[in-house]
């Protein structure tokens, strides 16, 4: 007697034999291969895709580093003209007041000048003064006014 077995025996090669005469096998194999292409043209545009992100990254670290030297190089010229300019002030400062002293000192001996002058018209004017009346009390008539006012401008010509 036959058995269920057996029956699942000659279903299963009867089932065999029936996808083999359709080409079934034929079309596992190429859907198998497809796949395959698939897969291995999605890996190799995945490594063509990472080469490119290496070869960016190299050129954006290598700008990067460009850029940090540019701006070292600006800091470092933004420095160097900052100390110019500072020198540049200190100098302009000192020749502000070195201008600024010589000028007070200028005004100073001005006023010592004019202040001497004052003292001498001064003293002149007294001295003119003091012999006007030392002559009037001791010469009289038309001599002494005669002998004063030669004496005054005798002294006022020589004091100015």
């Amino acid at each position: 007697m036959i058995n269920a077995e057996f029956w699942v025996a000659v279903a299963f090669l009867l089932f065999v034999a029936l996808a083999t005469y359709m080409g079934v096998h034929r079309m596992l194999f190429d859907a198998l291969d497809q796949r395959s292409a698939r897969i291995k043209a999605e890996l190799d545009e995945a490594r063509r895709l990472r080469d490119e992100a290496q070869k960016l990254v190299a050129a954006y670290r290598d700008k990067h580093q460009e850029a940090e030297r540019e701006a070292e190089a600006i800091v470092a010229s933004a420095k160097v003209e900052a100390e110019r300019i500072a020198a540049e002030a200190k100098t302009k400062m000192e020749d502000f007041l070195a201008r600024r002293s010589k000028m007070a000192e200028m005004k100073i001996a001005q006023a010592e000048q004019q202040a001497l002058a004052e003292v001498r018209a001064a003293a002149a004017e007294a001295a003119v003064a003091a012999a006007e009346r030392i002559l009037t009390e001791t010469i009289k008539g038309k001599a002494a006014e005669d002998l004063v006012a030669q004496g005054i401008r005798d002294v006022k010509a020589k004091l100015n």
